[in-house]
Parts: structure tokens; C-alpha cells; sequence
């Protein structure tokens, strides 16, 4: 197998376990290790899932080569607003959290818009 399918192969992996543990998580933690996973193990379950969908996208490898740092832009892009998303879900549907959760939530946010305005900036840039 030569190096760029491998890395597609762990990529797909790599997403398709972070979707799996976005969408069932608890399916997913009781498949992988037979325990069963309930309350905070399932929203912990969830960012890890989010995560690994990230490293699957920055890990994805390009048809030409990419501007340096593109897709882990990307990927920390998508990480941190699924983040920003999940944890502001929780705290306003759910009610669940401790003292850093809104602070965590505004930080994702602040950083996902930072990463949103370099993506657009490398964009612009790009195709100048």
C-alpha cells in the first residue's frame, strides 16, 4: 500500500469513528470498549468525536500540493465551531455545565472566527 492510500485509509478512519461518535456515541463507546456510556461520558464521547472528524480532515491528502497549514486550518476551523456549537447546545438545551463551560463556548467562538477570517484572507490571497 503506498504511503498517500494509506493516509487516505487512516483519514476515512479517522472521520468516520469521529462521526460515528457524534451521531450514537454510546453505540460507538460500547462497540469499542464494551462499556456502556451515559450523561457527561456521552457529551465527552461527542467532542472526541468531533476531534477525530477533525484530525480525519486535516490528515486528508490533497490532489496538489496545499498552501503550508491549509488543512489544519481547516480542520481546527471545523473543531472548534462543531465545538462552540455543541457546548452552547448543551448549556442552553440541556443545562448541564460547570464554570468554564460558557467561557470555553465564547472561546471556541473567538477562535473558530479568527481561524474562519485567515481561511478567507489565504482564499483572497490564493487566487490573487
Amino acid at each position: 500500500m503506498n504511503p498517500r492510500s494509506l493516509v487516505a485509509f487512516s483519514a476515512v478512519v479517522e472521520a468516520g469513528t469521529g462521526l460515528g461518535l457524534m451521531v450514537v456515541p454510546s453505540l460507538v463507546i460500547s462497540l469499542l470498549l464494551g462499556a456502556t456510556a451515559t450523561g457527561e461520558a456521552v457529551a465527552v464521547g461527542r467532542v472526541a468525536g468531533i476531534a477525530l472528524l477533525a484530525m480525519g480532515l486535516a490528515s486528508w491528502p490533497g490532489r496538489k500540493p496545499a498552501q503550508p497549514g491549509r488543512a489544519a486550518l481547516r480542520a481546527l476551523l471545523v473543531y472548534n465551531a462543531l465545538v462552540a456549537i455543541y457546548l452552547a447546545h448543551l448549556g442552553a438545551s440541556r443545562h448541564v455545565g460547570g464554570a468554564l463551560l460558557w467561557p470555553a463556548v465564547a472561546l471556541h467562538v473567538v477562535v473558530a472566527l479568527l481561524l474562519a477570517w485567515a481561511w478567507r484572507s489565504g482564499a483572497r490571497s490564493s487566487t490573487a
